[in-house]
């Protein structure tokens, strides 16, 4: 019974030896397969894309300032009846609700300050007045008003206009069509390099992008004032609003297996 057991632990024994033997083995095979020469092998190309387009849309911001005695509620009520009489022009010039925002609304104080500079007990600062500050935020997709809505939104009761941005409504379109462009240049690009290389394309292995989208084109804050003065000096003088261009500039990095 004894020498039974003996076999049957020894018989066991051969058997896992053998089962590691076959793991270490078929590891060793998977992984020489995986490094195999010509498994791995691989080069990239870069290809550049470029669409010049033209901004379809005009953006520009509108303040109205206000600035009284410590009556605010009269402040508010001055400063809100002009912020509505701008509005209400915008919407004469047939732009969407949805493209007018009010994009700030601000009430500071302001103070009075004593000079202490001869010693004693300084008294704290005293609120004189309030300014109170609106602003609206507006997108126009009719370049023929842009210059238009500039000049008569002084006349309507802003006194500060900036921010005078030209943007492309759609931009994902346009820099898909400067990465379509991108793509076809690096695939012919690979495709030169095999046949001067004298190798066949393998799988495409990964793709890599940088995207150069264009910021929007604005206005210095120097310009947006001389517009305002311009129009404060003459109601009849409209600004001549040229938009430009804009480059959409796509880069890509293809990298092909070698066979």
């Amino acid at each position: 019974m004894e020498q039974k057991l003996k076999n049957a632990l020894a018989v066991m024994a051969l058997v896992a030896m053998a089962a590691v033997s076959y793991s270490a083995i078929s590891y060793a095979w998977s992984y020489a397969k995986a490094v195999e020469p010509g498994s791995y092998k691989s080069f990239s190309v870069t290809g550049e894309g470029k669409v010049t387009a033209i901004p379809d849309v005009a953006t520009f911001t509108a303040t109205v300032i206000s600035e009284g005695g410590k009556g605010l509620s009269e402040i508010q009520a001055e400063n809100t009846k002009k912020v509505n009489k701008v509005i209400d022009y915008l919407k004469t010039l047939a732009i969407e609700k949805k493209d007018i925002e009010t994009t700030g609304f601000n009430v500071e104080p302001r103070y009075e300050y004593y000079n202490c500079s001869r010693g004693g007990v300084c008294p704290p600062p005293t609120i004189v007045g309030y300014t109170v500050r609106q602003s609206v935020s507006v997108k126009i997709r009719d370049f023929a008003v842009v210059g238009e809505a500039l000049a008569n939104v002084v006349k309507n009761g802003a006194n500060s206009v900036s921010a005078l941005q030209f943007t492309l409504d759609d931009k994902e379109a346009a820099i898909n069509e400067a990465k379509a462009e991108a793509i076809a240049k690096a695939k012919e690009r690979a495709k030169a390099m095999a046949k001067a290389g004298d190798f066949r394309l393998g799988d495409l292995l990964s793709i890599d992008e940088i995207s150069n989208a264009p910021y929007p084109v604005a206005y210095g804050r120097g310009e947006d004032q001389m517009m305002l003065e311009s129009a404060k000096a003459a109601s009849d003088a409209i600004p001549t609003i040229e938009p430009g261009s804009q480059d959409i500039v796509e880069i890509v990095t293809l990298r092909y297996e070698i066979k």
